[in-house]
């Protein structure tokens, strides 16, 4: 079982709480991002670094899970890409993205970028709350479980 994280736009409190979930559970974390990621020293954490260029991180993402990993991003693109490799997703305000609710994300998604792409203005995402760095440990402590126990 690894931890992969869309580093790129990942907010430091939420890498803070997997660097530290790492060492305390002795899970793989790897960040992957297309500029130089700091990481702690840490047998568990490391980070890949890859070209610059249009999804080319989510891409490299995409390429080396495995079934049952789990993937921390805000990207709905490449959250359903890795669920249909059978891992689940997770985004920094600890939204759990899976087959039963990735198809109505990825539509709304879409809905919003039409809006935009049409001049309506929708707005950016508000600041990451204590109460979203709460929901992020929390799910992920859920995950981390039940991957201890051997459970699917």
């Amino acid at each position: 079982m690894r931890i992969w994280v869309d580093a790129d736009a990942c907010p430091v409190a939420i890498k803070e709480i997997l660097f530290r979930a790492a060492e305390r559970t002795r899970t793989t974390v790897t960040l992957v991002a297309n500029q130089y990621i700091t990481t702690p020293p840490s047998a568990y954490v490391s980070s890949v670094q890859v070209p610059r260029g249009f999804d080319v991180a989510d891409n490299e993402i995409v390429r080396r899970v495995a079934k049952g990993d789990l993937v921390i991003t805000a990207d709905i693109p490449l959250a359903d890409e890795v669920i249909g490799k059978g891992c689940l997703a997770l985004s920094p305000r600890g939204e759990l993205f899976t087959a039963d609710n990735i198809k109505a994300r990825l539509n709304m998604r879409d809905f919003l970028e039409t809006m935009r792409s049409s001049g309506i203005q929708t707005g950016g995402p508000a600041a990451l709350s204590a109460n979203d760095r709460q929901n992020f440990a929390n799910q992920l402590d859920r995950w981390l479980v039940t991957k201890q126990r051997g459970l699917p």
